[in-house]
């Protein structure tokens, strides 16, 4: 964000996401911020952050599959599923060390994602979204017909604590760390993807696959490489997910779990890896506080009953969905793309 008559001299620094000073000092910042979280903040409020973690890296691949992209992708939940599934398997069944089961979780998800990244090269819009909502009803159908002894049918699969080395895994203070470890590899990652060749032609078939088709890009391609690089993000997000619970189920990974990733990323706007991290951490903050808050409301007005209140509450959520979409529809990074815009060009009016 530089101010106003400050203009990149070369390509790199112009490619640059960091560009000045300030901006390293403030990235510093907010880097030690995020690494005292820990010891600053309560065992819950580590446990949120560890949740916001993980769901953040589902959300960007949704992003990248999405908001990038352009292929309509409702059934995100269930290569979360996946790769959870693959990463507890491979632990259990096999017994692969964890800092080799989630990466391959990943894998697991992303040939997933192929599979249905064929379907995307012949259809789009509503037919493409019904195809992947049939995802999220295909996986439940195989994890609860399969033999129990496979993916553990209805009694789903409980893990051990991750160990890398002799180094256990076993507090959520340590696991904070992996997460964020993580979350930073695979947010890099996406604006690695998004400033090559494969995001530029994600964008391009995004506005006019036609279009993209007749400028040489390879249209079918560019879609399955959308779909495999989002249900690979899932399943990494999914496997994390696994050692954090120490326990997958079926019941985890619903079609409804699909349409909050949906709902983060367009609070934080469609396009933006950035905005879907924000769009993550503003749903799951009002859904950990409605969570909170709950349990006294029902105390307090005890005639109303839980099930009333909770049902509130979520209807409370989806109006602040409805808000969004009505005021803000592109998104908190499109305002923030506006200040941004106003402070560059600040003090002069045009």
């Amino acid at each position: 964000m530089d101010p106003s008559g400050i203009f990149a001299t070369d390509y790199s620094r112009d490619r640059a996401l960091i560009r000045t000073r300030a901006q390293w000092a403030a990235f510093a910042l907010f880097a030690l911020a995020l690494l005292l979280y820990p010891w600053l903040a309560s065992a819950r409020l580590v446990a949120v952050a560890n949740l916001m973690l993980v769901t953040s890296i589902v959300v960007v691949g949704l992003q990248i599959t999405t908001g990038c992209a352009g292929q309509i992708n409702l059934g995100q939940a269930a290569f979360m599923g996946i790769g959870a599934y693959g990463a507890s398997v491979l632990d259990t069944r096999i017994g692969l060390p964890f800092w080799v089961a989630v990466p391959l979780g990943g894998l697991v998800a992303a040939a997933a994602g192929w599979l249905f990244g064929l379907t995307a090269a012949r259809i789009k819009g509503f037919y493409l979204a019904l195809t992947t909502i049939a995802a999220q009803f295909i996986f439940h159908f195989a994890v609860l017909n399969l033999p129990a002894s496979w993916l553990g049918g209805v009694n789903g699969i409980s893990l051990d604590t991750a160990r890398v080395g002799g180094f256990a895994f076993g507090s959520d203070r340590s696991l904070y760390y992996l997460f964020l470890g993580c979350t930073a590899l695979m947010i890099f990652g996406a604006f690695g993807v998004m400033r090559s060749r494969h995001g530029r032609a994600f964008v391009a078939v995004r506005d006019d696959d036609v279009a993209a088709g007749m400028m040489g890009v390879d249209v079918v391609g560019t879609k399955m490489r959308a779909f495999v690089l989002g249900a690979f993000y899932a399943g990494i997000g999914g496997a994390l997910w696994a050692y954090q619970v120490r326990f997958v189920s079926v019941d985890q990974f619903t079609l409804f779990n699909s349409i909050w990733f949906i709902a983060m990323m367009i609070v934080g706007g469609l396009g933006s890896i950035v905005g879907a991290v924000v769009g993550t951490v503003l749903i799951r903050a009002i859904q950990e506080t409605i969570t909170s808050v709950g349990p006294d409301l029902v105390q307090m007005m005890p005639g109303l009953g839980s099930d009333i209140i909770f049902a509130s509450m979520n209807v409370f959520l989806g109006l602040v969905i409805v808000l969004f979409l009505l005021l803000e529809p592109k998104g908190l990074m499109h305002r923030w793309s506006i200040l941004k815009m106003n402070y560059r060009l600040w003090p002069f009016p045009h």
